[in-house]
């Protein structure tokens, strides 16, 4: 009699990709609710088992031999920033955004740049071919070279494969395996073909895109395992209505974490934006109270950044923080500095915050120019337009030194500002640009507030 496989069912969550042979109404994994999907299982037959040989494996450290990764130009310049200086050959790549904001369209013109020389394909599960062709033929794009295939399933994939050096896969979500039942998109199936997808990566040798999309909540749909089995993991952020976007690194085995590119959607399609000051200054600063400039370190480059404040008397019991681009507990523990150690009474309005350009700031350095935008706002005194601050503030008070002082303030001397308040724990370092522009040591908060505030 023929060995039948038998056929189980497994509930799976849809936010860590934890299972569970029955249904719970929160996930113990991740303590998310309404997560558990069931996903049918296919069990694979029992076969004889295999005799797998270990030990003698492992290697010392001085015997390992360095690789060194040869990177390629994408063809523009801000995607090379963010990935790190170039393409890598054998790398997961995964792009993540709003629908509309221009994932398909950034990733079609760097597969027309790169087809000019290389082997290309680009795996169109979610558009016909005449779709993507219409697309270049829009962004009048030289892509004769570029190889398109319209599938929805992986499996026939690696037969397409001979000789491409680089393949786009447009998206995650709409591709599925015939291994499992489930349908596209589920946990199981993004699971499976992320994990496809890397062995033929890292042993072939070939460099994949990957598109996702994201939730509601502006993550990445699908299990945390498909971000960890990425190499690199690129958020691509902006309002459908603005022309720019904003590329953000959160994860990449090859460079830097923190690196930011910023890019303009046009009718010839997406643009690197190099000039960042039309982006995050406003042309209108140093004429209304609430603003402050701070130069923000992301990655490897740094760039000023206007942060706009309006505080406003509440209409209710319980005043609200409204921060855009700043932690909230940040913000809510910076105003309670300013009530306690300088006297600014906000117990009564409502704050709000924003980063200009849609950019977050995470790094501390920014507290002490959310302070100078908050008393600005208060006081409705506006500051100077060529004063930039940068300081962290501690619950004491204290401005404390930040990293990267001399870099911030050679590219304030760049951009042509006059005054620049900084740590005075950062004095010594940044002594050499005294002749070039005036940097006033700040030692606590409320020192700050009567230099720029004085009468």
């Amino acid at each position: 009699m023929a060995k039948t496989t038998k056929t189980t069912t497994e509930f799976v969550c849809s936010e860590c990709g934890a299972s569970s042979p029955r249904w719970l109404g929160r996930c113990p994994s991740c303590g998310k609710f309404n997560t558990m999907a069931e996903e049918i299982v296919k069990a694979e037959p029992q076969t004889a088992a295999r005799k797998t040989v270990y030990g003698g494996r492992a290697k010392p450290l001085s015997e390992i031999t360095f690789e060194r990764y040869d990177r390629i130009s994408s063809g523009i310049s801000e995607f090379d920033n963010v990935l790190g200086g170039g393409i890598v050959n054998g790398s997961l790549v995964l792009i993540g955004g709003d629908p509309g904001i221009g994932k398909s369209t950034l990733l079609t013109q760097i597969a027309a740049h790169l087809s000019a020389a290389r082997k290309v394909l680009y795996f169109s599960a979610e558009e016909s071919c005449s779709q993507v062709k219409l697309r270049a033929e829009r962004l009048n794009l030289k892509s004769e070279k570029l190889l398109i295939i319209n599938e929805t399933c992986i499996d026939g994939l690696e037969a397409e494969l001979d000789g491409v050096e680089f393949c786009i896969i447009d998206s995650i979500q709409a591709v599925y395996t015939d291994e499992l039942s489930s349908s596209s998109g589920s946990v199981g199936q993004v699971r499976e073909c992320a994990s496809k997808l890397m062995r033929i990566a890292k042993s072939r040798g070939i460099t994949f895109f990957i598109v996702g999309h994201v939730t509601k909540e502006g993550a990445l749909a699908g299990p945390k395992v498909l971000e960890h089995i990425m190499d690199t993991v690129l958020y691509f952020e902006g309002e459908n209505q603005e022309n720019f976007r904003i590329l953000r690194s959160v994860k990449n085995r090859f460079g830097n974490v923190q690196e930011v590119g910023v890019f303009e959607m046009t009718e010839s399609g997406i643009i690197p934006v190099t000039d960042y000051s039309g982006v995050f200054l406003s042309e209108s600063r140093g004429e209304e109270p609430g603003s402050a400039v701070t130069p923000a370190q992301t990655g490897a480059r740094c760039m000023n950044v206007e942060i706009q404040t309006l505080v406003s008397k509440t209409s209710f019991g319980l005043p609200r923080r409204m921060p855009l681009g700043i932690d909230y507990n940040k913000l809510t523990l910076l105003i309670a500095v300013l009530e306690k150690r300088c006297g600014l009474n906000l117990s009564s309005s409502d704050v709000y915050v924003n980063a200009m350009g849609g950019i977050k700031l995470g790094e501390p350095s920014c507290d002490l120019a959310v302070c100078a935008a908050l008393a600005s706002a208060y006081f409705g005194k506006p500051i100077d337009k060529y004063v930039a601050v940068f300081g962290e503030v501690g619950l004491t008070g204290e401005v404390r030194a930040v990293s990267y002082c001399e870099k911030r303030v050679a590219e304030c001397v760049k951009m042509g500002f006059k005054k620049i308040l900084v740590p005075a724990k950062n004095m010594k370092s940044v002594a050499k640009y005294a002749d070039r522009i005036a940097i006033v040591p700040i030692l606590y908060v409320n020192t700050m507030i009567k230099n720029l505030f004085k009468d």
